[in-house]
């Protein structure tokens, strides 16, 4: 009995239409990172596990897929291990590989191994897909496309507020109406220090993060199972809750965090942002949302995240400044920021508002039937002339019947239709069918580019 085909859950196949879309996500986020003076690089799909492991915290580390070791991975095994089934040890010991996580650890390590070929500050972008073993469900995939720009070796917040301009004009570009949020690492260290729990900030940025997912009162819960007191979480409570217009919440955060030198610095580094996009029209909100976290360690200045407001989905974008990555791999001193578009979701999006433009699935604009040797040889001519000016056409390969050349015209829909015979041969012609109408007319060659061209 023959295999029946599948592919792993998480993870998907795109058919033409489907590419066609998804292209054009690409470059629109392409060609806007290239204006902004971005340019691209790649990184294999596999890293050493030694460069994943410990850069997206204890939950991060989970979700990372491992390569088993060619060949014998049990060889280096401890049988010990084996036998009490020590899988964290065991994993360690079977897999020196794994499917990067995000685009943002490669690239450090990217910058620090090529540190010489590299000019300062250096803007890339990157467009490749990313694994996470993550569980399966709407708007999240195991395998998926980030889009990232990353300026490093530069501590100056106009990289912050030039991100910010690039994630307004792209979502303008797409159509998508979006809330822009900022927040910084510093200030929600400020607020962990108004109640001394130092000790908690890793779980209290986790807990946080998950605010718009689970509610306030789980997010409670869970911190209190983490050692957090009831009265503690009181305390940041109102601040996770704070309203206001951005310069109304800088103005709170300023006269609360006047002894808390880290806090301060914080909000006078969001501040800066936010004046240096004085002047610049954003179509889309921007926000300073308090309660903004981003799970991932490395942050540790302004971070964003981007809602669709049409549609209920995750974020569509997201990133922030990280002024330590570079460093575990023996770089110091180097500080970056950087974004990702999230493209799988940014497609979902598109497509449930129905905003992707039908220019981008009906790239073939005619099609020439096929009716024999000699007027197949004709109309292949004209298709070679149409191709070199641009055009998108298809000869139907063999001179079939017409019910079945036609009704692939349709299952194509393909607009034009062009029929060539002994006549239109000896006359220098072509036969038009508009496929939407069913107007039928002659035309000469430069006659059919202007219709086909428009």
């Amino acid at each position: 009995m023959a295999q029946k085909p599948s592919i792993p859950k998480g993870t998907r196949d795109f058919n033409p239409t489907e590419m066609g879309r998804r292209n054009f996500i690409f470059d629109t986020i392409k060609n806007v990172y290239k204006v902004y003076g971005f340019e691209p690089i790649e990184t294999p799909s596999m890293e050493q596990l030694s460069t994943l492991l410990g850069k997206y915290g204890e939950e991060g580390d989970k979700l990372l897929f491992r390569i088993l070791n060619s060949g014998d991975f049990l060889r280096s095994v401890d049988t010990n291990d084996l036998n009490n089934k020590e899988l964290t040890k065991l994993s360690s010991q079977m897999c020196e590989k794994g499917l990067r996580y995000d685009l943002t650890v490669p690239f450090a390590r990217y910058v620090v191994q090529h540190r010489n070929e590299i000019t300062f500050p250096f803007r890339r972008y990157q467009i490749q897909p990313v694994w996470r073993a993550d569980k399966p469900q709407k708007g999240r995939y195991r395998e998926f496309y980030q889009c990232d720009a990353d300026v490093i070796g530069s501590d100056s917040q106009m990289n912050e507020a030039e991100l910010v301009m690039i994630m307004d004009e792209i979502f303008s570009k797409l159509g998508i109406r979006t809330c822009i949020k900022l927040n910084n690492r510093k200030i929600l260290s400020g607020m962990v220090s108004l109640i001394n729990r130092e000790d908690l900030l890793t779980e209290i940025t986790i807990g946080i993060d998950k605010l718009d997912k689970i509610g306030i009162d789980q997010v409670q819960e869970e911190l209190n199972q983490k050692g957090m007191t009831a009265q503690e979480f009181e305390i940041i409570k109102p601040i996770l809750q704070l309203c206001g217009s951005n310069r109304d919440k800088i103005e709170v955060m300023r006269n609360l965090f006047a002894n808390q030198p880290e806090g301060l610095k914080g909000v006078e580094e969001l501040e800066s942002v936010l004046n240096l996009l004085t002047g610049y029209e954003l179509r889309n909100e921007l926000e300073f949302d308090l309660s903004l976290a981003r799970g991932l360690n490395y942050y540790t200045g302004c971070i964003f995240e981007v809602k669709a407001l049409d549609v209920q989905i995750g974020s569509i974008c997201g990133g922030g400044r990280y002024d330590n990555l570079t460093g575990v791999f023996g770089m110091e001193g180097v500080s970056g920021v950087g974004i990702s578009f999230g493209a799988d979701r940014i497609y979902d999006v598109l497509d449930n508002l129905n905003l992707f433009p039908e220019s981008v699935t009906h790239t073939i604009k005619a099609m020439f039937v096929n009716f024999g040797d000699r007027e197949s040889l004709y109309c292949l001519q004209a298709a070679t002339k149409l191709r070199n000016k641009g055009i998108a056409v298809e000869v139907y390969p063999e001179s079939a019947k017409m019910k079945k050349q036609m009704s692939y015209a349709n299952a194509k829909q393909i607009p034009f239709v062009i029929f060539v015979g002994e006549e239109e041969i000896n006359n220098n012609q072509f036969k038009v069918k508009d496929m939407e109408n069913g107007d039928q007319n002659t035309h000469n060659f430069d006659s059919l580019y202007t219709i086909l061209g428009a």
